[in-house]
């Protein structure tokens, strides 16, 4: 595939990517171009951003959960057909998996992708020394192309000068200066940005005053030159109908769908659960499903003919006197957790479907209390599966990702979900008949046959 990229990346946190990144995607999709937006790392926030700014589905490029060898494939098959492609780095351009060296890092999904790099930097306490900055990320490693650098919160004309003149040394052209000002209005809370979902007509304002900033500093015919000067890309444009097809069982076990219609598969979605990845209800929809999107905080009942159950990651917390308030919906979860359907629930689902949080009444599937913790859970994880499930064979190893401010008492069922190997050892989560729930985040690219294994039990 030939599709124009560019990756936005930074020194470190805090220097401004989302910004740029966001703003760049919509004001090139304001200018009539079909944009692919795309996230390093596990972020589910910042991709529903990149989605408001292009109208497409913002996708994640995790090496870690997925392994670096999915990274181009998925890549392809989010921007197929568009003009363009802009790829948000995480944390620092060389910053990845802790003790895994350059797994999962931008640098490595950038090269992955043979795309240019664009350093946002934060020059706002230096001038001539964002040369020796610039010059030792772009000499690091020499795979990594550095194509060009925007300078944010420039204080002045003077001080934009002298940054411009220490660079013209470097070598690495300057494609934008962002002034210094008011941070655009994207307010934040325990675990990042206020996801798009929960202030959408807000955050439509604050991606466009992103766009104006972005087009008012920078060289949007320099960026997409940089961008088209990116090679051909030689890989396969993954597709979830192959990746099913060539799960084996050692993947989470299981065959083809049956021939007894298309089970219908409910999952939560609205502002109280906004985590979730593309490729999940496409591979659900590829291995049989029909998918039907449902708001907890507002239906009072399951899609019509519910067979299976997704809850995803979230904020329930936010939404704790809501979600209790609604006992009708509550009530038709717990009775279908009952009757043994397969229900996958995540992080925030976890949370949903435990007896309380927080003292407000929830689900009552799993026989635990849920509260609030000052302590923040954050990492990647190296599990394995202890217990037969709708998601997995026990001794399934997988990776996965945990992000939350919540604790479970108690933490494991008498069967738990999974064996968690890495950085400590420890067993979490919950099997109990058709329910699966657990803190850890997945990606379900990386083992396709949990898809199928889980529309099978749909169908059973």
């Amino acid at each position: 595939m030939n599709v124009p990229r560019l990756v936005i990346a930074a020194p470190s946190s805090g220097s401004g990517k989302t910004t740029v990144a966001t703003g760049l995607m919509a004001a090139f999709a304001a200018a009539g171009l079909a944009v692919s937006p795309h996230k390093v790392g596990p972020d589910y926030i910042d991709p529903g951003y990149h989605a408001l700014a292009t109208g497409r589905p913002g996708r994640n490029l995790d090496a870690y959960l997925c392994g670096p060898g999915l990274i181009a494939p998925l890549f392809a098959h989010g921007a197929a057909g568009c003009d363009l492609a802009v790829v948000e780095g995480v944390m620092g351009l060389y910053d990845g998996a802790s003790g895994e060296g350059e797994l999962a890092s931008t640098a490595q999904v950038a090269k992955l992708l043979r795309a240019p790099v664009v350093l946002v930097v934060d020059a706002s306490s230096q001038s001539r020394s964002v040369a020796a900055l610039v010059h030792g990320f772009a000499s690091w490693d020499p795979g990594v192309r550095i194509g060009g650098v925007i300078l944010n919160k420039v204080g002045s004309n003077r001080h934009e000068t002298l940054l411009r003149e220490a660079l013209d040394e470097s070598g690495v052209p300057v494609l934008g200066a962002l002034r210094r000002a008011g941070p655009v209005e994207t307010p934040s809370r325990h675990l990042g940005l206020v996801p798009v979902a929960e202030r959408r007509d807000d955050a439509v304002a604050s991606v466009a005053a992103m766009a104006d900033r972005v087009r008012a500093g920078c060289d949007l015919d320099a960026l997409l030159a940089l961008a088209r000067n990116a090679p051909r890309l030689d890989t396969p444009a993954w597709d979830p109908a192959q990746a099913l097809a060539g799960a084996g069982d050692g993947d989470s076990g299981g065959g083809v769908p049956g021939a007894s219609g298309r089970p219908v598969v409910a999952v939560a979605a609205g502002a109280a659960f906004t985590f979730s990845y593309a490729e999940h209800t496409e591979l659900l929809a590829a291995a049989g499903a029909d998918v039907v999107p449902f708001d907890p905080l507002r239906d009072e009942s399951l899609p019509p003919g519910t067979r299976g159950l997704v809850v995803g990651g979230g904020f329930p917390e936010v939404y704790g006197p809501e979600l209790s308030g609604n006992e009708p919906l509550r009530a038709a979860v717990a009775a279908l957790a009952r009757s043994g359907a397969p229900v996958a629930a995540e992080c925030a689902g976890l949370l949903y479907l435990a007896r309380s949080l927080d003292g407000l009444p929830m689900c009552g599937v799993l026989d635990a209390e849920a509260r609030m913790s000052s302590r923040l859970t954050l990492g990647y994880r190296d599990a394995v599966a202890v217990s037969d499930s709708v998601l997995a064979v026990a001794g399934t190893r997988s990776r996965g990702h945990e992000f939350h401010r919540t604790v479970l008492e108690p933490g494991a069922g008498p069967s738990p979900a999974w064996g968690i190997r890495s950085p400590e050892r420890r067993v979490e989560g919950f099997v109990r008949r058709g329910v699966h729930a657990s803190y850890l985040h997945t990606h379900w690219a990386a083992a396709p046959g949990t898809a199928r294994r889980f529309v099978e039990r749909c169908e059973g």
